[in-house]
């Protein structure tokens, strides 16, 4: 049996010309508490629809348990539980009938109703809100029914959009505790754009944006990233029309350098940022440089860098010193 839940290959989605998923690929293995981390428009939910058959794509395919979406989408369907955002409750009905209801359209039947019913019941604990209306519930308690109707049908992956959204503090950590417990049976794709949410509740994070995968990690691997500090290295220009260049390719030479990015600057300096390979301060290895060549240096400074900026950094291409520098 194989350990790839669900593969997606090349998926793109173009609606009236705008193109909304570029080429998207992902895959998620059994026991993984997958983060699809995004901005609102980066391409999440279109890329949730695909895969829960609720729309096609314009090109590519992918396979949930083994069930093609294109051309078994029933399969995929009885695979999966799905949370969408907004969630899909009748507020005149009881937990209980609406639980019910949910097990006879998932084609539960005679003493398995009663016992799926037990089990979902106390794994998203609604027992004290069993016979109430669901309109009398506060959002998190809904969100819980929700789970609890994607969960009804035993399915092995649990694809949950936005779960969070529209609930206080108080009602987020127990949501995010309650996905955390569930995660630990089943494969959960966990869709948001909240940052904080995957540290917590994943063990792997794909970030989107604009519709294309822009990085693939541990939340751990994440914190790494972060835990970097850069340094900002700025000098007098030169009047060699080269200068920049010249001092780019310099830096980039500097052992322990993992890359080099020119900042927007001022008339009459130019900027760079240098990220190291490791954790090291490359601040002497700098200094030393602009005394060897002779460059006049006007800056130097290292800066660290928090979750939320390397966030922003992959998805928006841009860093705190280059905002800095234009503004």
């Amino acid at each position: 049996m194989t350990d790839v839940m669900l593969e997606a290959r090349d998926l793109v989605k173009r609606y009236d010309g705008v193109l909304a998923l570029d080429r998207v690929s992902m895959e998620v293995r059994r026991g993984e508490v997958l983060g699809f981390l995004g901005p609102n428009g980066a391409g999440k939910s279109t890329t949730m629809k695909i895969l829960t058959c609720f729309t096609a794509p314009t090109e590519g395919t992918a396979k949930v348990h083994g069930f093609d979406i294109l051309s078994d989408s029933l399969g995929v369907r009885r695979s999966i539980g799905y949370l969408p955002e907004s969630t899909a409750l009748y507020h005149d009905m009881l937990v209980l009938e609406y639980l019910e209801w949910a097990a006879e359209m998932r084609g539960i039947k005679g003493a398995d109703v009663r016992k799926r019913l037990k089990a979902v019941v106390e794994e998203t604990g609604l027992g004290d809100v069993i016979n109430k209306e669901i309109r009398a519930l506060s959002k998190g308690f809904r969100q819980r029914v929700g789970l609890a109707q994607a969960l009804i049908h035993e399915p092995p992956i649990l694809i949950l959009d936005e779960p969070m959204s529209g609930l206080d503090p108080n009602q987020a950590v127990e949501i995010r505790d309650l996905i955390k417990d569930i995660g630990k049976l089943r494969t959960v794709i966990l869709s948001t754009h909240n940052l904080a949410e995957v540290q917590v509740a994943c063990n792997r994070v794909l970030i989107i944006s604009k519709g294309r995968i822009v990085a693939d990690d541990t939340p751990a691997g994440l914190q790494d990233r972060a835990g970097k500090s850069r340094c900002v290295f700025s000098l007098l220009k030169s009047s060699d029309a080269n200068f920049a260049s010249q001092v780019e390719s310099a830096l980039a030479a500097i052992g322990g350098t993992e890359r080099v990015r020119r900042l927007p600057s001022d008339e009459g300096e130019v900027s760079f940022e240098v990220f190291p390979k490791g954790s090291d301060d490359l601040r002497p290895a700098l200094f030393k440089l602009a005394v060897d060549k002779g460059y006049t240096l006007v800056g130097l400074r290292r800066e660290g860098q928090n979750l939320e900026q390397v966030f922003r950094e992959l998805t928006t291409g841009t860093t705190p010193a280059a905002e800095k520098a234009a503004a």
